[in-house]
């Protein structure tokens, strides 16, 4: 990507998110899903590497839904600065624990590479992560009013 494509999608992005809460918001899920891909490129064994892609690419489905969110917000309460609005306040809880999920689910799938021997129950504490990340976007899509509830 140039340097042209960056300034380009930094423009969008401005124009979508705005450049303060949500645009946060947005970034920090960003980052920490550049975070897990950063653990996976180092995890050495194969089967464990394949449970961890499989969830990698589930996680990186959620950050268009997590742009989506962000966007409208922006649209419904436009910030440039890092005031909650009081009305999307649970919106924006759910977008924080969702990028805070996602940093602990990477912390997790780390950990679990650093394992000396087989792993007795797999990636089974990054599954539980990575649960919990989807449930944060799906509640912030819901109080957003981009998805029914149920």
């Amino acid at each position: 990507m140039g340097i042209l494509d960056n300034v380009l999608r930094g423009r969008r992005d401005d124009a979508d998110l705005g450049k303060g809460l949500w645009r946060r918001a947005h970034d920090r899920f960003q980052r920490g899903l550049d975070r897990y891909h950063q653990v996976l490129e180092g995890v050495e064994d194969d089967e464990l590497y394949a449970e961890l892609v499989v969830m990698a690419d589930a996680l990186s489905a959620l950050l268009p839904r997590v742009r989506a969110v962000c966007a409208k917000c922006q649209r419904l309460a436009p910030s440039d600065d890092f005031d909650v609005p009081g009305d999307l306040a649970d919106v924006h809880r759910a977008l924080s624990k969702a990028g805070n999920a996602l940093a602990t689910t990477a912390e997790a799938a780390a950990m679990l590479s650093l394992a000396v021997g087989p792993v007795p129950v797999g990636a089974l504490s990054v599954q539980r992560r990575a649960a919990t990340v989807l449930e944060h976007v799906e509640l912030a899509e819901q109080l957003a009013g981009l998805r029914a509830a149920g």
